[in-house]
């Protein structure tokens, strides 16, 4: 199996100290230009993972050339579609054989639930998944769907206004004097921005950014400081979340390995909710002073 290599820590997790036990080969693989993916094709491949936009980084793999690759050479394609949600990218119309989904994050949308959700449109591979699910217990509750399907019925609204709110806050952090680096797939200059532009509707509500001082330190006093971003793991609800990788989603991940995809201690990701966005932009910067 070939992954991204900037993959969602307890991804990286589950691969490497579950699924690893089963003799199952990874490789994580810089995938931002497909045709990288190439080397690490062999006889014993049988699946290519794409998170696009990658957690917490943004990078942006092309969905629709890597299905390319993998058409080819007869594997499967399944595309973490979490960060970007079925409005604002479909990858099955582009060539993915599977969607992953973290239910709890956009589609629930109000944090109150905890759900995944893979989606194909190959009727014998569902069956397949179908059977490992009913064999295997990985069946939610029915308070648990219908909280899903209530989130679903607001996600096109939400899903405007997260990316309304992204867009400001990304623009206000690009010319802080305090920051680094900004990583938001809208920004021009985001690594295979014109990729995003041709797969996805607009850019996610998911932005991360480092600090000058890229001391954990200074991290952690700007993300105990904030009032309106709560400091918590999740994602995607209406309420605007600040979190530091290194320490919290990505501490599975060793500091070498997260270091060389660029997951530093200043890195803080921010899940911009649905609130007023002055008052957002006011938070963070009463944080930074």
């Amino acid at each position: 199996m070939i992954a991204n290599n900037d993959l969602y820590g307890g991804t990286y997790r589950i691969f490497t100290k579950i699924f690893a036990n089963f003799n199952i080969v990874f490789h994580f693989v810089d995938m931002q230009n497909a045709d990288d993916i190439l080397p690490f094709i062999n006889p014993n491949t049988r699946l290519i993972w794409v998170e696009t936009p990658s957690n917490p980084l943004m990078n942006i793999i092309d969905i629709e050339k890597t299905a390319r690759i993998t058409k080819k050479k007869k594997i499967l394609l399944a595309v973490d579609n979490t960060f970007a949600s079925p409005f604002l990218q479909n990858p099955l119309d582009i060539g993915a054989d599977i969607v992953m989904h973290s239910a709890t994050k956009y589609l629930g949308g109000h944090s109150d639930v905890i759900m995944g959700a893979l989606v194909c449109n190959d009727k014998e591979l569902a069956e397949r998944l179908f059977f490992i699910q009913n064999s295997c217990g990985a069946v939610p509750g029915p308070q648990d769907c219908f909280l899903v399907l209530r989130g679903i019925k607001t996600l096109h609204l939400r899903m405007e206004r997260h990316c309304s709110n992204a867009k400001r806050i990304a623009e206000y952090l690009i010319s802080h004097h305090v920051v680094d680096k900004v990583y938001w797939p809208g920004l021009p200059g985001h690594p295979n921005h014109e990729v995003a532009k041709k797969q996805m509707k607009d850019f996610g509500g998911m932005i991360s950014f480092t600090l000058k001082d890229n001391s954990l330190k200074a991290a952690i006093s700007l993300i105990t400081k904030t009032r309106i971003f709560t400091l918590a793991e999740s994602l995607g609800g209406v309420e605007s979340l600040v979190c530091h990788p290194a320490t919290m989603t990505h501490a599975s991940i060793p500091e070498e390995e997260r270091k060389k995809t660029g997951v530093v201690n200043s890195l803080i990701r921010l899940s911009v909710g649905v609130e007023d966005v002055d008052d957002l932009l006011d938070d963070l910067e009463q944080a930074m002073e």
